[in-house]
């Protein structure tokens, strides 16, 4: 006990808001909530058994073990306790499920036991609690308006270009952004010494997904999409999962500098977006449906379902849906080809090879195309091992169950908060050789002319089962096409005497220290490309 009321002294007191017989008293009452929550634990049916996992100190748990790098925190547990494992954050149980097929049994065979979502304090903040991502809502609503989302996103990725029939819309819209990059990296060059690659890749990243739900692209020096895209770490930093404040309510009282930013920055999302929402409503045409807002906006005001079935989208939530649309096809390439660059400049022989395999398959004369993914089995290689190795996404958005269940023998109650450790199992020594290494040759076969499709299946990103992130498709074709168009012209490295900090920064997904030292240069003079 003196541990824990130290720790809580050191959580609350020192936030000079409370004196010293409001923090004990706050501590007793916790102590007797903690109890009485213990004594009230569900009886386990006979022949099963509760999962096992580490002690925690009172009030806490482990919470304080858990508040830094919480994905190898928990790694290393799962070595003592197993891949079914139980922590405490605050007085809340937390299930830990790690390995690959204990997962797999859980999200994918086990689908509709595991897929709902906790009801906790940080997602309440996302577009008001209503996102379809982070909302505790499983049900047929939810299902029916994430498969529109689903095809809504789908249609307006893969529909030809109406510039090209050979060319669908991401693909056009990527290899612009990529074109742009290109040349705005050179005429850096010109003018600095080195640069920040990330405060460019940014803007163009979040240009695709624009021009997909907004029939838009915005300049690299809009004011308001900067001041979005250049504070996305706030999202997640709040939203990781291990967040202390959703799991110790104590917390969620307190001054937080991080939940203040949390919740100002969905707040400038909401008004950008919303924005954009009403713009499409002023300039709504039936006979001309430009982008996907206007294809929701279309199921709003004609009413296409009878207005009692779960498809029917009220006018107000049509902001959320975009929302959630936007968040699946920005963060996750970002951060991706950020990784993609870190990598690249720590390994200028792995560089070399990407640039001679597209060389030697699509040549200098026309920019790579979605169908050239399949011919360039190395490149492909490399943004897996980029995914495994660096693991930016450690762990999904937290998953609970939605009613008793057993899992690998255990007893699992309905509500239970789920942590699934993607990391641990894209670092696990029973399905990686030398897993710590980065080694892109790890997926291609004997004769490095195909990626091993079976390998490649084994690399945890973009989660699993009902939960899937709906941006899961499109976020692979655009680290593919931006990284492709990218090498093909350009070589990148760092100043000399300089190195990249690899270290990762703990969030929902995990960013790197920015780095202001990369260079570029030309590889062959720039010609008029196809």
């Amino acid at each position: 006990m003196p541990a824990a009321m130290t720790a809580v002294t050191s959580l609350v007191g020192s936030q000079g808001v409370f004196s010293a017989t409001e923090v004990l008293l706050m501590a007793a009452v916790f102590c007797l909530v903690f109890l009485l929550i213990q004594s009230l634990r569900q009886h386990v049916p006979q022949g099963l058994k509760r999962p096992p996992g580490p002690r925690g100190y009172p009030i806490l748990g482990n919470a304080l073990e858990l508040s830094k790098d919480t994905h190898l925190v928990l790694t290393r547990l799962s070595q003592k306790y197993g891949d079914v494992m139980e922590v405490r954050i605050g007085t809340r149980p937390v299930l830990v499920l790690s390995g690959l097929d204990t997962i797999k049994q859980a999200l994918v065979k086990q689908g509709e036991d595991f897929m709902g979502r906790p009801d906790l304090y940080s997602f309440r903040y996302v577009t008001d609690g209503q996102s379809l991502t982070f909302s505790p809502d499983s049900g047929e609503v939810w299902k029916a308006r994430r498969k529109l989302a689903q095809n809504a996103l789908k249609t307006f990725s893969i529909a030809p270009s109406p510039t090209s029939s050979s060319t669908c819309l991401l693909e056009e819209h990527v290899s612009k952004e990529a074109e742009y990059l290109v040349t705005k990296f050179l005429q850096v060059m010109e003018k600095e010494k080195s640069f920040d690659p990330y405060q460019y890749l940014v803007v163009s990243v979040a240009n695709v997904i624009c021009a997909i739900c907004f029939g838009k692209r915005y300049s690299h020096n809009d004011q308001e999409l900067l001041n979005i895209v250049n504070l996305s770490h706030e999202f997640g930093d709040a939203a990781a999962s291990g967040n202390l404040a959703d799991f110790i309510p104590v917390l969620q009282y307190l001054p937080s500098r991080t939940m203040s930013l949390f919740k100002d920055f969905n707040k400038r999302l909401i008004h950008f977006l919303q924005k954009i929402v009403n713009e499409h409503y002023e300039t709504f045409d039936k006979n001309n449906i430009r982008d996907i807002t206007d294809s929701l906006i279309e199921q709003c005001l004609e009413k296409k379902v009878d207005a009692n079935t779960a498809t029917q989208i009220p006018k107000g939530k049509i902001v959320n849906l975009v929302n959630d649309l936007f968040g699946a096809g920005f963060d996750t390439v970002t951060t991706g080809l950020s990784w993609s660059l870190m990598y690249l400049v720590t390994y200028p022989d792995i560089q070399k090879k990407i640039q001679e395999e597209l060389d030697q398959t699509i040549g200098r004369e026309r920019r790579p195309r979605m169908s050239d993914r399949g011919t360039l089995p190395y490149t492909e290689a490399f943004i897996l091992e980029m995914f495994r190795h660096s693991s930016f996404i450690p762990f999904t958005i937290p998953h609970s169950t939605t009613r008793d269940t057993v899992l690998n023998g255990y007893y699992i109650p309905k509500d239970r908060c789920v942590f699934i450790n993607q990391w641990q199992v894209n670092h696990d020594e029973k399905l990686w050789k030398d897993p710590l290494t980065f080694n892109p040759e790890r997926f291609l076969n004997a004769e490095r002319t195909q990626v091993n499709k079976e390998t490649g299946e084994k690399v945890l990103v973009f989660s699993l089962g009902k939960r899937k992130c709906i941006g899961e498709p499109i976020a692979r074709w655009q680290v593919f096409l931006f990284l492709s168009t990218l090498l093909q012209q350009l070589e990148f490295s760092v100043c000399d005497g300089k190195k990249v900090d690899m270290t990762p920064l703990y969030g929902l997904t995990m960013k790197h220290r920015r780095c202001e030292h990369f260079q570029v240069k030309q590889r062959f003079p720039m010609k008029s490309m196809n």
